[in-house]
């Protein structure tokens, strides 16, 4: 049996080290990638799309990006075609982040894959974890919004602004707050 390493755990949702070498040196290389996107004149428009198809794992057809942007590793994401993130997206992909088609992000939205363990002495010890986010189609997240580790939202759902999405979210549905809470169903 061989032992896995961090970059292995963090990926299967275990407890892994982020700072250690491999994860850290990932981290750079997006870091840069992210900081030469952030920095390129906003009428680069063909050049910024270059930038987030070395980002992102996967990027569908008519995708866009706006400035200033920020996530872990990048290869992590998967966005379908007509995805849109407007200014201040963060998305921390230590686990993997799928999004479907036409998904609109408004300003300042968050998607957060990574958490650290409550015990004080995992945290104390640089343990972290990760879980999966996916975003179904059709789906617009509204903005200051916060999506937590683990978490799906269905097909044609609506998250308010400001809300902060700590459960599964179903489809068709309009859902906000903190806890974010579905208020309206059959959303079409």
């Amino acid at each position: 049996m061989s032992i896995k390493t961090e970059k292995e755990k963090m990926l299967a949702g275990e407890l892994y080290l982020a700072f250690e070498a491999e994860l850290f040196e990932e981290r750079q290389v997006a870091i840069n990638l992210v900081y030469e996107f952030n920095n390129l004149h906003p009428s680069k428009a063909e050049e910024r799309k270059e930038y987030i198809k070395k980002i992102f794992g996967t990027a569908g057809e008519n995708f866009w990006v706006e400035q200033r942007f920020h996530c872990d590793y990048g290869y992590n994401i998967h966005v379908g075609d007509n995805f849109y993130a407007n200014v201040g997206c963060t998305i921390l992909d230590c686990a993997p982040v799928t999004i479907g088609n036409n998904v609109l992000l408004a300003p300042g939205v968050s998607l957060y894959t990574a958490g650290h363990p409550t015990n004080n002495e995992q945290r104390v010890a640089g343990l972290e974890y990760a879980h999966p986010i996916k975003i179904g189609n059709n789906v617009w997240i509204g903005g200051g919004a916060i999506v937590l580790p683990g978490v799906t939202i269905g097909d044609n759902t609506i998250i308010g602004a400001g809300s902060v999405v700590t459960k599964d979210i179903p489809a068709n549905v309009i859902a906000v707050g903190n806890p974010c809470r579905v208020i309206k169903s059959n959303v079409q």
